[in-house]
């Protein structure tokens, strides 16, 4: 996303939709670059919402595709957290996958877009399909995924090193092995 428009708002249900709705009556909603409101503005408006969240901000180093070089898909980051799959007024709804709300650490391979959920997400490394974005399939990591990845091959083997640190491991290296 390069932005945030009504339409991009969640409507699982009615009375949810509305409620959405209702809350970013406070907020500026608009294009990815959207100045900061003071406290205080004319408008009455708190604040702005972008997306992707922090406007400029970058949390990782980009990944491209020298092969394809245009958008084919989306998809979110990560799975929904416990606090959304549970919450009481999602009880009887079919969610899509609503992510994690972390900073992903991508990597481009010949078929693969390897990806890591990051900081505040779950620690696990997903295998997307570089042409669909279906997930092929994921591996646990010791902590989250930080920064950056790299792959490498070595006596045939495929490795993917990951940057990883949390609560109970300082940055430190994970590497994996690709099944043959």
């Amino acid at each position: 996303m390069q932005g945030l428009t009504e339409d991009d708002l969640i409507d699982f249900t009615p009375e949810l939709r509305a409620e959405a709705l209702e809350i970013v009556k406070s907020y500026c909603l608009g294009p990815i670059f959207n100045p900061p409101i003071e406290r205080g503005h004319p408008s009455g408006l708190r604040s702005f919402v972008s997306c992707p969240s922090g406007a400029s901000n970058i949390f990782g180093p980009t990944s491209a595709d020298p092969e394809t070089g245009e958008h084919l898909w989306a998809v979110p980051n990560g799975d929904p957290p416990e606090r959304i799959r549970n919450h009481p007024a999602l009880q009887d709804v079919e969610l899509p996958n609503t992510e994690r709300g972390s900073h992903p650490v991508t990597m481009v391979t010949k078929t693969l877009v390897i990806t890591a959920e990051g900081t505040g997400g779950t620690p696990r490394l997903h295998a997307l399909d570089k042409q669909t974005g279906e997930r092929l399939g994921t591996a646990a990591l010791p902590a989250s995924g930080q920064y950056g990845m790299m792959g490498f091959m070595h006596e045939g083997q495929q490795y993917i090193v990951v940057q990883v640190a949390g609560p109970d491991l300082p940055g430190s290296l994970a590497a994996l092995r690709l099944p043959e």
